[in-house]
């Protein structure tokens, strides 16, 4: 028995490949008093983590560094040979995480459900089960000779939700 080894670390020296629960594990305790959240943590066969972090106040160069400072800090790279990459979640990367629908609340967005149909709305609210749409439609009320814009509250559940990105216009 090696002494002083915990086993995840035995495990990631058995397999080759560095343990994503570490990683996010080291992650998390790092973001634990900031205004900051994980969006994901991927690592590939040949051990290239990439980590995605995100805020509601934006996510600045300093942020990602300090992150990356702090994850080589506690990796080793006499271990384990790694390629690290730390940034921001896209603007036009599907949202991930709850959080990101919470910080996106008022903004227009685009949901793509399961069965291929696409809703366009402001996102009016997030709870655990799913989110509510504003969205509006161009309709011909009777008696009226132009269409009038309503809009309707729609909301639709996580599970029927394929995708969900911000829509991003410039004015």
């Amino acid at each position: 028995m090696c002494r002083g080894l915990s086993v995840p670390f035995i495990i990631q020296i058995i397999t080759g490949m560095i343990d994503k629960g570490i990683v996010n594990q080291i992650v998390e305790d790092y973001l634990l008093d900031k205004d900051l959240f994980i969006v994901g943590v991927d690592i590939t066969q040949d051990n290239h983590i990439r980590i995605q972090i995100d805020s509601n106040a934006g996510v600045s160069i300093d942020d990602c560094a300090e992150l990356t400072n702090h994850i080589l800090s506690k990796l080793d790279r006499d271990v384990e040979d790694y390629e690290l990459e730390v940034g921001s979640a896209g603007i036009s990367s599907p949202f991930k995480v709850h959080q990101q629908y919470i910080k996106n609340i008022e903004k227009e967005v685009e949901v793509l459900l399961r069965k291929g149909q696409k809703e366009k709305g402001v996102l009016k609210s997030v709870t655990d089960d799913g989110v509510t749409l504003t969205t509006t439609q161009n309709v011909k009320l009777e008696g009226a000779k132009r269409k009038t814009a309503v809009q309707n509250d729609i909301f639709i559940a996580f599970n029927d939700i394929k995708t969900t990105k911000l829509i991003i216009r410039f004015k």
